[in-house]
């Protein structure tokens, strides 16, 4: 038996064998939403090869169960490019969403915006993206499925639930690009400037990665961004990890209300 066919069948074990609708990557700040799951967690170290998520504002641990009455599977926190120089670090994890059976996936992330409309607070639901890291979580894949196409990776039918859901509830939920830069660093003025011309709309350091290693799964994702900062230059405030975690409940509040309307809606 494969590790991620021996790691589906612990989790089955534990929280059921019905496959979950969505998987949920959640980012920093955002793992208190896989506390509203009516489930089973399971920590990331009882699942050899998950990520431990290192990064403080993640909490390791896979929530399986009921919300608003479909079945999900919450990654309460995700590994990044920058901790160990790994594109592929959340692949394991992803594979063994897939081998359960999942076949959607909604990524978060904490971003900083490029657009004086999108202050902090704000979501945005990614339409687009630009690796700008320049790396890629396929490189050493084997077999010729590594050339994904990505004309339309953030799906459009899951953008549509979300934007339906954001109507709703009398949410703002803009669509813009997003840059994936590699981290841990923030990026400089010159950079974000740089971003800007290249069309981008907001940036942060994950994400772009887990769209890439969805698409060659097979998996259907969509992603949105809690906005917790304005990018380098842009405005007086200081840019911090501290900052994001204190700025991210902002929106969070307002994307756990998007997504539990999105579940409810049955999309």
């Amino acid at each position: 038996m494969s590790r991620n066919a021996e790691l589906a069948r612990l989790i089955r074990d534990r929280a059921g064998a019905a496959p979950p609708e969505y998987g949920l990557v959640l980012g920093s700040g955002l793992g208190h939403l896989a506390a509203a799951v009516e489930g089973v967690a399971i920590p990331y170290s009882d699942l050899p090869g998950f990520p431990h998520a290192g990064v403080s504002g993640h909490v390791p641990q896979l929530v399986v169960g009921a919300l608003e009455g479909r079945r999900v599977a919450v990654l309460g926190g995700r590994a990044h490019y920058y901790e160990s120089g790994r594109a592929d670090v959340m692949r394991p994890a992803l594979e063994v969403l897939k081998a359960l059976g999942t076949e959607r996936l909604i990524l978060t992330n904490a971003a900083g915006s490029l657009r004086a409309a999108m202050p902090p607070g704000s979501l945005m639901l990614l339409s687009d993206h630009i690796a700008f890291a320049g790396t890629n979580p396929l490189i050493g894949e084997p077999s010729e499925a590594r050339f994904v196409p990505m004309t339309e990776a953030h799906d459009p039918g899951i953008r549509a639930g979300l934007k339906a859901a954001a109507e709703a509830e009398g949410i703002a939920l803009p669509e813009g690009v997003y840059c994936w830069f590699s981290g841990p660093s923030f990026e400089t003025p010159a950079e974000i400037r740089a971003a800007r011309i290249l069309g981008a709309d907001a940036v942060g350091m994950s994400t772009v990665p887990e769209v890439i290693l969805a698409r060659f799964l097979g998996l259907r994702c969509a992603a949105v961004s809690v906005i917790t900062n304005m990018g380098a230059g842009l405005s007086d405030e200081s840019i911090s990890h501290e900052h994001t975690k204190a700025m991210a409940p902002l929106g969070a509040a307002k994307l756990e209300r998007i997504l539990r309307r999105f579940l409810a809606q049955g999309t």
